[in-house]
């Protein structure tokens, strides 16, 4: 393995979820700097605009289900550039420390005496709730707002009668797969079957797509067309998205500028 005198800083850095303009300037000062980046799937491309002329842009996707690169190999890239005194950015989708990974990238290079930065990204769950017109929290429908994984390390999932009790807002990550297995699951804790639902796919993304219904029609999200990567949203405060109804639609390219006539 390479080695330099100085081994260089990694950052870890959220991209956001996928509009070029939701990008933090840090983030965007960060990545204008370093030599290497190494680019998860979700990555939307106009942020390569940010990279040096002469940085080393290189593909370490994971998508669940598909070929990917394992994260001990990612790992030992990002531990390789460093030992050669390259500046590296670890660029993920979202945040990197919401399940992207970054708490254990972080742990495997300050193990081995790498410098370690987090650059903070705006999540998923938080593009999608902002595209509907809702705020996680409303204090008539919930006093907080979980965000959670339907994908437990044993591929499993998590407990939701614990969270069905903590009345919060449930944002959920990874879990077009198991729709109907989530739709059960929260019924089976005591979630009513009426509870306002919605399904945000590639949120704040020129082919963004959003379905709102409810928890008993949540599958209903499948038959419309909606897939991963996609964020569930399940909570009262969702009675408040714009149109509510149980339909998908493909959003208006306006909401791609930035404007906010998107509706669901």
């Amino acid at each position: 393995m390479e080695r330099a005198t100085q081994p260089g800083k990694v950052w870890l850095v959220g991209a956001g979820p996928g509009s070029a303009d939701l990008l933090t300037l840090r983030a965007a000062r960060v990545l204008g700097q370093v030599d290497v980046w190494l680019i998860d799937d979700l990555v939307g491309e106009e942020i390569h605009q940010h990279a040096r002329p002469d940085a080393v842009l290189e593909y370490v996707g994971k998508r669940g289900g598909r070929c990917s690169m394992r994260q001990a190999d990612i790992n030992e890239r990002a531990l390789a550039h460093a030992l050669a005194g390259r500046s590296v950015a670890r660029v993920k989708g979202g945040d990197p420390t919401l399940f992207g990974r970054g708490g254990e990238e972080l742990a495997y290079l300050a193990a081995h005496g790498i410098e370690v930065e987090i650059v903070n990204g705006l999540t998923s769950g938080m593009a999608a709730a902002q595209s509907l017109g809702v705020g996680l929290t409303h204090r008539d429908f919930g006093h907080g707002v979980t965000f959670v994984t339907a994908h437990t390390a044993d591929d499993g999932g998590p407990d939701w009668p614990a969270l069905c009790a903590g009345g919060t807002t449930l944002v959920i990550y990874m879990g077009m797969s198991r729709l109907a297995d989530i739709r059960d699951a929260l019924c089976r804790a005591g979630k009513p079957a009426d509870t306002p639902a919605a399904v945000v796919m590639n949120a704040s993304r020129v082919d963004e797509r959003q379905w709102c219904g409810s928890l008993a029609t949540l599958t209903d999200a499948l038959d419309a067309g909606l897939a991963s990567p996609a964020i569930i949203l399940v909570g009262g405060v969702l009675a408040h998205a714009r149109h509510p109804q149980p339909a998908a639609f493909a959003l208006p390219l306006a909401h791609a500028t930035g404007d906010s006539l998107a509706c669901c």
